[in-house]
């Protein structure tokens, strides 16, 4: 190895290095706060290791909010939409992949015309929707609207147009029909795309502040981003040790779920665009 590739190697090492503390370091700064005491959060300066850690910090953010309950509702929604989102887009993926039939072009240019749309375009409307139907303050109210995924949609439909022909003439041939190929066959074989989507889905959903604050202000149907604003007070104002303490809580099981599932959704991201 010549030393221009050695240095070069070095560079780029360096850079992804810096890009990582820079991408972390909000997070370090988040976990910081949570174990100093009130006199240090303000203190001039910035210093990351507390001289003595508030473990009480943690103790008073699941007393003064109903943390486990926030994370319990989270869990359900989550669960749900993530359910939901893959029931509808597999098969659907599925169709635009191996199907044919009229006007398939089109319908898939319109999912990719999906994928323009932010969903707070669509919220009036659905928000008098589910008002209408008598739907508001409940889980259906933060799941319904997400249960259809453009996206995974789109997702899937890249996996599973990678996939031989020969292997569902095949099937087809042995007598499955189109719905056992789907979640048979078709499906398994798509678990790096599927760990993948569950990722992005969990992820944007569990961190969503925007939809749950105008679909419910019942405190007990809050998700972890709307319980987090019950530490402010407006005589008082917010308590900083507990609420960063409730902020990293919140933050784990994200963080732990990516690290148990990053190979999967590394080759769920590769596959899924090897193929248009």
């Amino acid at each position: 190895m010549t030393a221009k590739r050695i240095l070069g190697r070095a560079v780029m090492v360096a850079l992804l290095v810096l890009g990582a503390l820079v991408i972390l370091l909000p997070f370090f700064w988040m976990l910081s706060l949570s174990l100093k005491p009130a006199d240090e959060i303000f203190a001039p300066g910035i210093d990351f290791l507390p001289s003595r850690p508030e473990w009480r910090n943690y103790a008073k953010a699941f007393q003064e909010i109903q943390l486990f309950q926030f994370l319990k509702n989270g869990a359900i929604v989550c669960g749900a939409i993530l359910f939901f989102q893959i029931l509808f887009a597999v098969p659907c993926a599925y169709a635009l992949a191996h199907r044919r039939f009229l006007a398939r072009g089109a319908i898939f240019g319109l999912v990719i015309a999906g994928l323009l749309v932010p969903y707070h375009v669509t919220a009036i409307p659905v928000f008098l929707g589910l008002a209408q139907a008598g739907l508001l303050n409940t889980y259906s109210a933060l799941v319904i609207p997400f249960v259809a995924s453009v996206f995974g949609i789109f997702l899937f439909r890249q996996f599973f147009a990678s996939l031989s022909t020969d292997l569902i003439d095949a099937a087809r041939i042995d007598g499955l029909s189109e719905t056992a190929i789907v979640w048979r066959i078709a499906f398994p074989l798509a678990w790096p795309a599927a760990s993948a989507f569950a990722v992005f889905s969990v992820v944007a959903h569990w961190n969503d502040l925007f939809w749950p604050l105008i679909a419910v202000s019942d405190p007990n149907l809050a998700t972890p981003p709307r319980g987090i604003l019950y530490f402010r007070d407006e005589e008082a104002g917010s308590d900083f040790g507990p609420l960063m303490a409730a902020a990293t809580v919140i933050t784990a099981p994200l963080v732990l779920g990516f690290l148990l599932a990053q190979r999967k959704f590394i080759q769920g991201i590769t596959a899924s665009g090897l193929k248009g």
